[in-house]
C-alpha cells in the first residue's frame, strides 16, 4: 500500500496502551527491520515495567530508549518514565526533562516532532487509544514533512479522545484497526528486506 523506504516507527499511546500494543507488537515477526520508538503515558514515579512486559510478549527485541543510545533497526524502544524522548539529526536519542507538554512527560508531540525533522518522508507516525490530544500536532507535523500518518480507528479505540483529536488535525491520516496496522508494518519490513535483497 506504501510504495516508499521507510527507517523509522513512532507510536504514541495512552490509556488503553498495553492493549492496543499488544495488538500491533505481538504480531511483528522475528527479524522484523524497522525500529519502533514509543512513547506511553506512564505515572512518572514508577518504574518502566511496560519493557518487561513487551520483552515477554514479542518476539523482537525491546528496550528503554537511552540518552545518546543509537536508533538500531530491528529493535523496539520505549521512553523511559518522566523523561521526553527526543530524535537527534544523527539517528540517536535524547532525553529532556523540559517541562511537561500536553500535561505529560514523555509527550508524544515531543516524539514525532523531533522524528519528523530527522526522518522526514521516511518516518511514519501512529497515535492509538488516550484520553487527550497529544500526538495530533505530531502527527501533523510527520504528514507535513511527507511521512505516513496511521491512527488507530476511534470506534476500536477504548478512548476515543486521542486519536479523534489526531484525525480531526490530520484528516490525511489512514483510521485503521489493530490488526490493520500491524499489516502494514509487515508489509513495509518485507518491503524494506525486498530492497535489500535485491
Amino acid at each position: 500500500m506504501f510504495h516508499r523506504q521507510i527507517d523509522a516507527v513512532v507510536i504514541g499511546a495512552s490509556a488503553g496502551a498495553i492493549e492496543a500494543l499488544s495488538g500491533i507488537l505481538t504480531k511483528l515477526p522475528e527479524g522484523f527491520s524497522i525500529p519502533i520508538l514509543i512513547v506511553v503515558h506512564l505515572p512518572m514515579d514508577r518504574d518502566n515495567a511496560i519493557v518487561d512486559l513487551f520483552r515477554r510478549k514479542c518476539q523482537i527485541p525491546v528496550w528503554e530508549a537511552e540518552d545518546k543510545g543509537p536508533i538500531r533497526a530491528g529493535k523496539i524502544y520505549f521512553a523511559p518514565p518522566d523523561y521526553h524522548l527526543l530524535i537527534e539529526q544523527d539517528a540517536s536519542f535524547s532525553l529532556s526533562t523540559e517541562p511537561l507538554v500536553n500535561f505529560s512527560r514523555p509527550s508524544i508531540d515531543v516524539l514525532f516532532e523531533t522524528a519528523a525533522d530527522a526522518y522526514a518522508n521516511r518516518l511514519v507516525g501512529i497515535v492509538l487509544t488516550g484520553a487527550n490530544h497529544d500526538g495530533a500536532a505530531g502527527l501533523r507535523k510527520i504528514v507535513d514533512a511527507g511521512g505516513i500518518g496511521l491512527v488507530q480507528h476511534p470506534e476500536t479505540a477504548l478512548v476515543a479522545t486521542m486519536p479523534q483529536a489526531a484525525l480531526d488535525l490530520c484528516p490525511e491520516a489512514f483510521p485503521f484497526t489493530l490488526e490493520q496496522i500491524a499489516n502494514t508494518l509487515i508489509e513495509l519490513h518485507h518491503r524494506a528486506t525486498n530492497r535489500v535483497n535485491q
